[in-house]
């Protein structure tokens, strides 16, 4: 009776500690994609960067009445390469698109701008890694979301609380002008 009870005692240990580890990986594997995600993510969003000044330079020779906006466009730019933690960049980033949208709001009251074709190749090459950052926080989004169930879910949660693995934050889009349609014209 003693034998199969300590039998019993480390089967059951051995199948929580391999339950420990395989969580404890599981979590692992899941912050580093979740990392190598918003690194994919950040690939785009430095393109976008490097797109900007062009941008901004273009429309300075059109529009040089609109210094307000093209400030805030280099401002916001600015803080957003400068920012420390994920947060910040997050919300760096949403301040940085709102801008952009009225740099084009402002192009659309300069005829011979919108038929430059710089103007439009920049815009072009903007729209295509608009389009990748998008996507690219579709999939950040995704492994957040599998990251932060664990993290709340029983009994992972558990595992989360003992290695501090914490929930990560969602790369939304804010409130406001952002989730507007944007009306453009040709």
């Amino acid at each position: 009776m003693n034998t199969s009870i300590i039998i019993g005692a480390v089967i059951f240990v051995a199948v929580v500690l391999f339950w420990l580890i395989m969580s404890y990986n599981g979590f692992v594997k899941l912050k580093n994609s979740v990392e190598e995600a918003f690194a994919t993510m950040d690939v785009f969003l430095k393109k976008r960067y490097d797109l900007i000044p062009n941008l901004v330079e273009t429309v300075k020779g059109y529009a040089s009445h609109e210094k307000d906006t093209l400030e805030n466009v280099t401002d916001a730019r600015n803080v957003t390469r400068r920012a420390a933690t994920r947060n910040e960049r997050i919300a760096g980033e949403h301040a940085l698109t709102q801008t952009l949208g009225t740099l084009f709001a402002v192009s659309e009251n300069y005829p011979d701008l919108k038929a430059n074709t710089n103007f439009l190749d920049l815009q072009r090459q903007l729209q295509r890694v608009e389009e990748d950052i998008a996507n690219s926080r579709k999939f950040y989004n995704a492994l957040v979301k599998m990251m932060n169930t664990r993290v709340q879910m029983f009994p992972s949660n558990l595992v989360a609380k003992m290695f501090h693995f914490t929930r990560q934050p969602l790369f939304e889009v804010e409130t406001g002008e952002e989730r507007e349609n944007v009306k453009v014209q040709f």
